[in-house]
């Protein structure tokens, strides 16, 4: 049987192999609605990795829409030929949760594919800090990347970067959602054990935009493996 990070690493790994087909197959492109690139993905996933669900909503950002998160509902838009586009999808693969995001420039702007270098740099310096400070709180966390952004000469566009994840459904705290979420101010230790003593498993998330908020990137995936 399948340890739980085993079993995390392998849902995760399915999620970036249907990105790289969504890239191979060339989905990410100019006219395309935001909602029918969501369904084209779905199917997708449904007919060559045997995707039944998804665990949260499916997000496709296109242009200004990208500096909005995952609680937006914004207009429709269809994607233009020098857009930025960040897709945040919560596939499930045997019950377990991957959580996985990532942002693809269509044109050649440079400052639009340093953007989206920089979004991935700060992951890995977000987590290589979890890595090495064990009494990391998921509020300094939450401080340290979004001064990255800063940093970088971004804004960081997001409330939170990050959240629980694992067996579907994921452990929830009933009228405190914000503890079990990356947020400024928050006290839990990233490593503090669940009910049952386990380990828990959370996703990092980076979401960084331009200062005039006309464009953004997001990048997701598991911070503790």
């Amino acid at each position: 049987m399948a340890t739980v990070e085993q079993a995390l690493l392998g849902a995760q790994h399915k999620a970036e192999n249907l990105f790289a087909a969504i890239v191979d197959q060339g989905l990410i492109r100019p006219g395309v609605l935001e909602s029918e690139l969501s369904r084209e993905i779905h199917e997708l996933a449904k007919r060559d990795f045997g995707l039944k669900r998804h665990w949260h909503k499916r997000v496709v950002r296109a242009g200004p829409n990208t500096v909005l998160s995952y609680y937006h509902e914004p207009p429709d838009r269809r994607v233009a030929a020098d857009d930025v586009v960040y897709l945040d999808f919560g596939p499930l693969f045997d019950e377990w949760e991957a959580d996985y995001g990532r942002t693809y420039v269509l044109g050649n702007d440079p400052l639009k594919h340093k953007l989206v270098a920089d979004i991935e740099t700060a992951f890995k310096r977000g987590k290589q800090r979890f890595m090495e400070d064990t009494e990391l709180t998921a509020g300094g966390l939450y401080d340290y990347v979004s001064g990255l952004a800063r940093e970088a000469g971004w804004e960081f566009a997001a409330p939170t970067a990050g959240h629980l994840v694992g067996h579907f459904p994921h452990e929830t705290a009933p009228g405190d959602q914000p503890r079990f979420s990356i947020r400024s101010g928050n006290p839990i230790s990233l490593r503090e054990p669940n009910a049952k003593g386990e380990r828990r498993h959370w996703i990092l998330e980076i979401h960084f935009a331009d200062a005039a908020r006309t464009y953004g990137g997001f990048c997701e995936e598991l911070l503790t493996i």
